[in-house]
């Protein structure tokens, strides 16, 4: 058999973080943006530097400090432990954490430019029909940003299923808990199991062009329809 039950439990935890690191990214990274693209703050260039980060940051550098700071020790692990939860680290919840700061620029700058393109335009004219914040961002703002949302999501999700470094660091290497797809990878190699490896790795290369293909085949329809 090409795959082990190891391998499908593998997979099935990576689907699994990342469906919900981009439902948090999409929630999380939506008024982040909105911010990004509308204010006047002299702290906007600051932030969007702190979120954009994990683009040039190594993830072992990121995934260091996560666990410096969930770990027993750590601010975030002092809290958590003070709380009954225990640490973070080596837990599904740890890979949650990071996969969500390490993915948040995949999500929120797609997001910033679209609010960006949108203009205060469409706002001030709803404004005019004395529709509240609420109404405008649901009825104008989110169907004027749809494309942006939907690239936001391939792109987390994608990025997520891809991550390596950084769950590495802050999983480890434990069975139907934290080893993701690539660390199950990681593991075929290192134990010469090389055919194993290339399903795995084969499966990466197909998701990773059906993803790139959905991205941009959603994006020639866009312009299409404009």
């Amino acid at each position: 058999m090409p795959l082990s039950s190891a391998d499908f439990a593998a997979i099935w935890l990576t689907l699994k973080l990342a469906s919900l690191t981009t439902v948090i990214l999409l929630l999380v990274g939506t008024p982040i943006a909105l911010w990004l693209a509308h204010t006047r703050s002299r702290l906007r260039g600051p932030i969007g530097a702190i979120v954009a980060l994990p683009l040039v940051l190594p993830p072992t550098v990121i995934g260091f400090y996560l666990l410096l700071a969930m770990g027993p020790h750590g601010y975030v692990g002092q809290l958590t432990q003070a709380m009954g939860l225990g640490t973070l680290t080596f837990s599904f919840a740890g890979l949650v954490i990071g996969s969500v700061i390490y993915s948040m620029p995949f999500v929120v700058q797609p997001l910033q430019n679209a609010f960006t393109a949108i203009g205060p335009r469409p706002l001030e004219v709803a404004a005019t029909l004395r529709a509240n914040p609420w109404d405008c961002f649901f009825t104008v703002v989110l169907p004027l940003a749809r494309p942006g949302f939907i690239t936001a999501a391939i792109l987390g999700f994608a990025h997520t299923v891809g991550e390596f470094g950084v769950v590495l660091m802050i999983g480890g290497n434990i069975p139907e808990k934290t080893r993701v797809v690539s660390v199950q990878i990681y593991d075929h190699v290192e134990a010469l199991e090389y055919a194993q490896a290339h399903w795995l790795a084969g499966a990466m290369v197909v998701f990773s062009f059906l993803v790139l293909l959905a991205l941009y085949s959603s994006r020639k329809s866009q312009s299409t329809w404009s």
